[in-house]
């Protein structure tokens, strides 16, 4: 049984005694990356993560080991307040598949390292890195709830700059992102929902369908009704 104490080796030899080869198929219909992983899903990950409590050292070991559960339980035990702008950045560099980059998101916007990385990773041209910096976004409007407004309105016109990126998992974050700030809360929506629209009149293909969706979103009944409560 595997747990607080268990190291490194322990937790790969358990997560390869749960290898799903029929899982695997499944994982690569939804876009996961699978050349290296073992079939388990994620809340089996987020029960094992549990299991054995965060431990940063042994997260980077697991997450040295190039496997994607071991990858995506190290991303569930990262101890947050330890992780440094320079270890985010290296494993950045190791980003080929959404569900990471998503995760990663959340445990950076958990360290408090959004102010920094989302520009870098905004500039930066490898897809999945520049789709952690909307993913960042898109995770702080929802997640830091205390934090005032203008941080995320700030981030508005770095929206508007990369919508035009017609990649798949960039496009789809940018949309995220704009449409998470629209919905935080009344003082966000008026901003957002305004360049929501001036997206959804751009002679730019990947700006219009990001702009229309959002706008969609934004003026939902449900949205307008959650925001008047």
């Amino acid at each position: 049984m595997i747990g607080p104490d268990s190291d490194t080796a322990e937790i790969l030899d358990h997560l390869r005694s749960l290898r799903s080869p029929d899982n695997i198929a499944g994982m690569g219909r939804f876009g996961i990356a699978t050349e290296t992983a073992l079939g388990i899903s994620n809340p089996g990950l987020q029960k094992i993560a549990r299991q054995i409590g965060k431990n940063h050292a042994r997260a980077e070991a697991l997450w040295a080991s190039n496997i994607r559960e071991a990858r995506m339980l190290a991303l569930y035990t990262f101890e947050p307040k330890m992780l440094s702008a320079d270890e985010a950045k290296h494993l950045a560099d190791d980003f080929n598949s959404w569900e990471i980059v998503d995760t990663a998101a959340d445990l950076f916007v958990a360290a408090r390292l959004e102010a920094e990385l989302v520009p870098e990773f905004a500039a930066d041209e490898r897809e999945f890195v520049r789709r952690t910096a909307f993913a960042m976004i898109a995770g702080a409007a929802v997640h830091l709830k205390k934090e005032p407004d203008g941080i995320l309105l700030a981030v508005l016109p770095l929206i508007e700059t990369h919508a035009p990126d017609p990649r798949n998992f960039v496009r789809k974050a940018v949309n995220w992102a704009l449409r998470n700030i629209g919905k935080r809360n009344r003082h966000c929506h008026g901003p957002a929902l305004a360049l929501a629209e001036k997206l959804a009149a751009s002679p730019d293909k990947t700006s219009r369908w990001i702009g229309k969706d959002a706008v969609r979103e934004l003026t939902s009944e449900k949205v307008l009704a959650r925001l008047k409560g």
